[in-house]
Order: structure tokens, then sequence, then C-alpha cells
């Protein structure tokens, strides 16, 4: 019973449409030529597609850890917040690091003043050995001292820089401007190197990752040109910037990961988002014809279509939008020709019909 009322609803939805062009015995007569805009249509020079969904993702994302030691101070920002590059995102207590550098301080220049004296010591014995009244032997031994001062003060250095590095990881910044995605620490909690401090993503650079059936992958590998379709209307497309097809397939589902890099204006798209990916696979005709031509009804499509001075509104199956034209898969074919201004041509039937009727 319910499979029956559907069917008698289709039908009567169906006729309504056909009805939208007051198709009455008039329409058979002769009548004056349309005075409405029509245009022939024609199929276009393109590519033949195959369209699967996609996922968007970030190119940059990344947890920032902790490299040193200490007790967090400061987090300026939480989830969703918007981050600028550089901008500081966790601050720890600098104590046991500044007191390290202090320590290092001391030790440079404890290791200069011991690698001066040795210096001087090391001039002196060469300026005796030259006038030949010390021992070679002892000549050897002021330059090894002198030499392990040396050495002494280059690790101090070291050290130095080592306690500095230490003192930088006690402020950590945003390596690139983004949006927080997770916090994992609190103001006032003690952290320890490798520990998981923030995650955060980009948005400005983006990508789209695709899983394509292995029996697809020939053309797309072959011919590497794809659009990504916009949230919305379908309308706005992106051309992918590079076309990356991984060289190994899934062993469970047999299908290929291909990934779309997508170019810096990607307004509307968020990481995690589903999108429709376009993989061009050869070359096609394709029909279009401008969206304002056509006729909706509910669910229903339609257009008019003009033969000499009789028309008609009739059913017509869309496909995808390419800018402000539609690809018309079925119900019109090239060389036909239809109104552009489905208004228009509504009023001009009516007239007619209305005259008709007198």
């Amino acid at each position: 019973m319910t499979f029956t009322r559907s069917l008698l609803l289709a039908i009567g939805s169906i006729g309504l449409l056909a009805g939208c062009g007051h198709s009455t015995p008039e329409d058979t007569l002769p009548t004056a030529a349309p005075t409405f805009a029509t245009a022939v249509a024609s199929a276009e020079d393109g590519r033949s597609e195959q369209v699967w969904d996609g996922v968007v993702e970030a190119v940059n994302q990344a947890t920032i850890s902790a490299q040193t030691s200490g007790r967090v101070i400061e987090l300026p920002y939480d989830v969703n917040d918007t981050v600028a590059e550089g901008a500081v995102i966790v601050r720890f207590t600098d104590v046991e690091q500044k007191s390290a550098k202090s320590r290092a301080q001391s030790q440079i220049a404890s290791a200069q003043a011991a690698y001066d004296e040795a210096e001087a010591s090391y001039q002196r014995i060469s300026e005796v050995y030259a006038r030949k009244l010390v021992a070679r032997a002892q000549l050897d031994q002021e330059r090894a001292r002198r030499d392990a001062a040396r050495a002494a003060l280059n690790a101090a250095r070291a050290q130095f820089s080592e306690v500095g590095q230490q003192m930088d990881y006690t402020v950590v910044r945003a390596p690139y401007a983004g949006i927080v995605t997770e916090r994992f620490v609190q103001i006032g909690e003690s952290v320890r190197p490798g520990q998981a401090l923030i995650a955060g993503v980009s948005l400005k650079d983006l990508r789209v990752s695709v899983q394509v059936p292995q029996s697809a992958i020939a053309p797309i590998r072959a011919l590497q040109a794809a659009d990504v379709l916009l949230p919305g209307d379908g309308s706005r497309r992106v051309a992918a910037s590079k076309v990356t097809v991984f060289p190994y397939a899934d062993p469970a589902t047999h299908t290929f990961t291909v990934r779309l890099e997508l170019p810096g204006d990607n307004t509307g798209l968020f990481p995690g988002m589903t999108v429709k990916a376009a993989f061009a696979t050869g070359e096609a005709k394709r029909l279009l014809v401008p969206l304002t031509a056509l006729v909706a009804r509910g669910e229903l499509q339609g257009i008019y279509v003009v033969d000499g001075s009789h028309v008609r509104l009739r059913q017509i199956r869309s496909g995808h939008r390419f800018g402000d034209s539609v690809e018309i898969l079925a119900g019109l074919v090239a060389g036909e020709r239809y109104a552009t201004d489905p208004a228009a041509a509504a009023q001009w039937l009516a007239r007619r019909n209305d005259g008709g009727s007198q």
C-alpha cells in the first residue's frame, strides 16, 4: 500500500512539472515565434570525471612537548584560540636553569683563567727552549698543559650553551600560526621532558586525503588532475595544486591513498571535514547550460525547450555544476534550442494560451 501511494505521488509530481508548461492542444497549432531569449545547446570539450569522498587534513599539525623540567606558570591559550606564529604558548619556572647558568658562567671564568696561565707558561718555556736552556720534555709538558686547559675551556663554553638552551626551553613558542585543538597541562602543574603540553593545527595549508579503488587508479596516476568540490551548492571548485598517489595499496581494503594539495585560499574548508574530490579520468563531451535556465519543482528540474513556435517544459537530469553552468545528463541533447529566461518563457506561454482561449 505504501509503495503504491509513493508511486502515485511520483507520477503526480512529474505530471505537475509537465503541466507547468501549460501544454494544451493549442501547443501543436502554428503560432508566432517566441519573443523571449533562447540559446542552442551545444556539447563542449571537457574531461570525464569520477568522484569520491575525501577528508580535509592540515599539512601542519603538531603536539608540542616539554624539552625541560619545570612548573607551568603561564598558559595564555585554550582550546579553539587562534595563536600567532612565535607567540608564547607555555612558560615554565626557570629557577634551576638560572642556577645552572650561573654555575656554567663560573666554570667558564675558572677555565679561562687556567688557560691564560697555561698559555703564558708555555710561551715562557718556548722562549727559554729557543735558547737551549731547558729540555724538550719540559716544553712538551707545558704544551700538553696548555692544550688541556684549552679543552677544559671549550667544554665549559659548551656546557654554558647547553644551559642556555635549557633556559630557552622554559619558554615555548608557537612554530606557526594556527588553532589550539587540545591542551594537556594546567597552570601550576609540574612537567618533565617529553610530556605533551599543547596541540594545534594550521588552517593555512590544507590537503585532502581520498581512498580510491585500485580499478580506477591508473588514469588518476596518468592525468594527475583533480578538483575539490567546496561545500555548498556544488558550484565552487578548487583545483588541486598537486596530486600524489601513494605507491602502495591498503591490503585490507585494496584502495590507494591519493593526496590532493590545495592552494592557500581555502575558504570554507577546515580539518576533519568530508568533501567531494573529482578526478580526471579521460576526455569527454559535456552539455552545459546556464543554471538560470533551469526550473525547479521540488526535487524535479526542467527546462523550456523551443521547437520553432512550440515551447514545452521538459524534465531534465542535471550533474555537477561548473561555475554558473550546470551539466545536463538527460532530457536535453545538443542542437536543441532552450529558453535562457524561464520566467519570460512561462509568461509567453501564459499569454499565448490566454489568447487562444478567447
